[in-house]
């Protein structure tokens, strides 16, 4: 008996969102059922791209009088990602929240508990996870095959200046935006809980370099840690860099070998020597989100959109649940507390 596919109703349709829409409308076993934004002047655009889609101007009038989905999707400004995802599961739908979840610990609790008390999903957005260097160094860790972790090292050197940062716009505000760790670089912080764990003994040094005049908060930051499981750590970040990105990387230093994943999106293995251990060859990284001026990290959506189409289905587990959505945000919320 075939399986029916699987609705989805996009709320927000910027760059990401617009993504997030055109992979459903490619994908066999899903349907675009609904496009929402409350800039109805992108609506010409859309009906044009996704011809047949209603359109609606709010989320409140889609649950109210939209046609029915089983997933809904949430690539709106930061801020309004926690009150959306609830308004979502509180409706019957399973949610799909972009990065991050929530801008406060207490907003993605509300989110987890919302979620069991509806008894749906929510899926976070933390593409980096399918990156083939990821995983591999997910693998790495949890076979042991380190021995003790002695240090980690993430680098996350950008460029987001005035062709990011425009104005008016909800980037760079603290009410939407939230700081650069939650826009720019949680799904670093993501892959340092994946592998890693979680961090204690948290201190840090903000600086607000080039952007005193673009957001409402730091553009660098110097973090340092110590891993729950033993060894200690440092996040060092950036959106100051000029003109374009400098890196991301991951340095791992430990009892029984060494290792780097680097590139400008975490994109290599840089350097692998580990005790009695050969690199296997590894399938090629995505190229990395093209936003014009800019890029973001490795385009991944689609195996976003495919985790959820085959969890939905019965056929797969989520890949980033909301437990760990809110761990990445209490993570950042520690970190923040010290500005």
């Amino acid at each position: 008996m075939p399986t029916s596919p699987v609705r989805f109703a996009i709320c927000g349709v910027g760059h990401i969102g617009r993504r997030h829409a055109a992979l459903v409308s490619r994908h066999d076993g899903a349907a675009l059922t609904a496009l929402i934004d409350v800039r109805t002047d992108l609506q010409p655009d859309l009906a044009a791209e996704f011809p047949g889609v209603p359109f609606f101007p709010s989320l409140e009038e889609y649950l109210h009088i939209g046609p029915a989905a089983d997933v809904l999707t949430v690539a709106t400004p930061n801020g309004c990602h926690a009150p959306q995802a609830v308004a979502g599961l509180r409706h019957g739908l399973h949610v799909v929240v972009e990065k991050p979840i929530a801008l406060t610990k207490a907003d993605a609790e509300t989110i987890v508990h919302t979620a069991l008390q509806t008894g749906r999903l929510v899926f976070g957005v933390m593409q980096n996870r399918y990156s083939p260097p990821a995983a591999w160094l997910k693998q790495v860790v949890d076979e042991a095959r380190l021995g003790q972790v002695y240090l980690v090292q993430l680098n996350c050197f950008w460029n987001r200046d005035a062709r990011y940062y425009k104005s008016g716009g909800w980037k760079g505000t603290q009410a939407l935006d939230g700081g650069t760790l939650f826009t720019q670089f949680s799904h670093f912080v993501d892959l340092l809980y994946w592998v890693f764990g979680d961090i204690t003994n948290v201190a840090a040094r903000f600086r607000d370099f080039n952007h005193g005049s673009l957001t409402e908060f730091e553009d660098s930051g110097l973090v340092t840690f110590d891993l729950l499981r033993g060894g200690s750590g440092t996040l060092q970040y950036s959106t100051a860099v000029w003109d374009r990105n400098l890196e991301s990387s991951l340095t791992v230093v430990a009892e029984r070998g060494s290792l780097r994943i680097a590139g400008q999106y975490m994109d290599k293995v840089d350097y692998c020597h580990i005790q009695d251990y050969q690199l296997p060859a590894l399938p090629p990284t995505n190229p990395a989100n093209n936003y014009g001026a800019f890029q973001g990290s490795a385009a991944n959506h689609v195996q976003v959109i495919e985790n959820v189409v085959d969890t939905v289905q019965h056929r797969s587990i989520a890949t980033t649940n909301a437990l760990e959505g809110l761990k990445v945000v209490e993570i950042i919320e520690r970190i923040y507390t010290l500005r």
